[in-house]
């Protein structure tokens, strides 16, 4: 990760935390807004693609059968030829959710009046401290649901590597990437929250801002989900 300007963003590496999600006590007047974690299942199908994945592997599985059927080979032996690929399947799958679990489990999002603080990583834990002052504007995208995301656009020169945030991080943001609260339940409700806080802090009345697409929405069709406000400089 690049050096923030003027050592505005703040980065941890910690074993010890003062407080849940947070690498040491507030200080005196900060107050604590808002704190929560993704939604494991949420992040498992939109981070980590674990429906897609299920429809690739089924449909391998179903395409094996046919051929073997098609083959000659009896309905029954080609159902159990198909067993060994299913279990590895299945293994894999597993694997994906439990990394889904994992990271949601050790993710912690917190909103104070003063900043956002993103204490992410399930080996490796570091803690991002985005202060409102170098946020320029933020979007919101909702599911059915009502979990989000929100993704973070940051001022000038600040940089967080995508690595270092992924899979909080806004797809395909690889050259500017843009850290993201991901898959957050009561999504709105945060956005709120964060509007309201990043407004009173940096004395800037926010603006309507198009939230951003999803990945599976065109480029070109950025509505808000819902039609909830995302916050940007006016």
């Amino acid at each position: 990760m690049k050096p923030a300007h003027r050592h505005t963003l703040h980065e941890h590496e910690h074993e010890f935390e003062a407080a849940p999600g947070l690498p040491e006590p507030l200080p005196p007047g900060e107050k604590l807004l808002w704190q929560g974690s993704p939604d494991w299942r949420v992040l498992a199908r939109r981070a980590f693609h674990l429906r897609k994945l299920v429809a690739y592997f089924g449909a391998l599985l179903v395409l094996r059968l046919a051929i073997l059927v098609n083959d000659g080979a009896a309905l029954t032996e080609a159902l159990r030829s198909t067993v060994g690929p299913l279990a590895l399947a299945s293994l894999g799958l597993a694997l994906v959710a439990l990394m889904a679990w994992l990271s949601a489990r050790s993710t912690v999002y917190t909103l104070t009046d003063k900043r956002v603080v993103m204490r992410i990583g399930i080996v490796l834990t570091l803690t991002f401290n985005i202060p409102f002052k170098r946020i320029a504007a933020a979007g919101l995208h909702l599911d059915a649901g009502g979990s989000g995301d929100l993704p973070l656009t940051l001022l000038g020169t600040d940089r967080i590597a995508y690595l270092h945030l992924w899979p909080h991080a806004r797809p395909w943001r690889l050259g500017r990437p843009e850290p993201m609260l991901r898959s957050v339940p009561q999504a709105a409700l945060v956005a709120r929250v964060l509007t309201e806080a990043w407004s009173q802090a940096t004395g800037v009345a926010a603006s309507a801002a198009p939230a951003p697409a999803s990945p599976a929405q065109p480029a070109n069709d950025r509505t808000q989900g819902h039609g909830q406000p995302a916050l940007a400089r006016g």
